[in-house]
């Protein structure tokens, strides 16, 4: 595909597929960044085989997480507190010559479905308004973040939806119309060693693996070692905020 069909692709994509999504299922952006990554892929905007997106989960130990501008506030400053949120961050592959200056890096671009910001923002501009590293937050706020590469996330999560529902298993809201995510099942007698099949097990719930975060999975050093964890690990790797924009400035991500 041609670079600028590729360009025009993008444009399209956020003009009019991007409000369908921020619509499809309030509140379950696990799901929704699922089915974006997915379309990202069908489309032409992504890589068929998502090598070129990360899905990014963002907690912490409390659970208390606050982003700005966020469509779900109510503040004018749109800044809200969640207990978890849900990313996805594309990044320039070779194929995407057009996105590069041969003086610099630009920047990843971010996919998230819920903010007001455009969508996608570049991550630079992304992390200085939405997630403001420079505001001091008391230490139960810092956010963690954990970055998983879409061609395992893809295969290997599973949702059966048991966290919308309340004890006696009663949906808390509404639930989609499409059935529940399983886990792709493959014969890994056919199926190359060396790819993220192998955590596809036909598993039917790990949410919790994904969004459960804390301070001591955060990896010590940002280096090219952390891009063979991230392609090989199925809950990727974990970051803090002044390392995320570090990572993804990592040359052949």
């Amino acid at each position: 595909m041609s670079a600028i069909k590729r360009l025009i692709l993008l444009l399209v994509f956020s003009a009019l597929f991007v409000p369908d999504f921020r619509v499809l299922s309030e509140l379950r952006f696990e799901e929704n960044v699922y089915l974006l990554c997915k379309k990202l892929c069908t489309s032409g905007v992504a890589d068929a085989d998502g090598s070129d997106l990360y899905v990014v989960f963002i907690s912490n130990e409390k659970k208390q997480v606050p982003l700005w501008h966020q469509k779900a506030s109510h503040r004018a400053d749109g800044v809200i507190l969640w207990d978890y949120h849900v990313i996805c961050i594309q990044v320039r592959t070779k194929s995407h010559h057009f996105w590069r200056k041969k003086e610099s890096h630009s920047s990843p671009l971010v996919w998230d479905l819920d903010s007001s910001l455009p969508c996608p923002s570049p991550l630079a501009s992304y992390v200085s308004e939405t997630i403001r590293p420079s505001f001091q937050l008391f230490a139960d706020f810092q956010r963690f973040f954990r970055v998983v590469h879409a061609r395992i996330f893809l295969c290997s999560f599973a949702s059966d939806r048991r966290h919308m529902k309340d004890s006696l298993g009663n949906w808390t809201a509404k639930p989609p119309a499409y059935g529940p995510i399983v886990a792709e099942v493959h014969d890994m007698l056919s199926t190359p060693s060396n790819f993220s099949y192998v955590f596809a097990d036909g598993t039917v719930h790990n949410l919790n693996e994904y969004n459960e975060i804390i301070a001591a999975d955060v990896v010590s050093n940002v280096g090219t070692d952390l891009i063979t964890a991230v392609h090989s690990h199925k809950l990727g790797i974990v970051v803090n905020e002044t390392q995320l924009e570090e990572f993804f400035s990592l040359d052949d991500l």
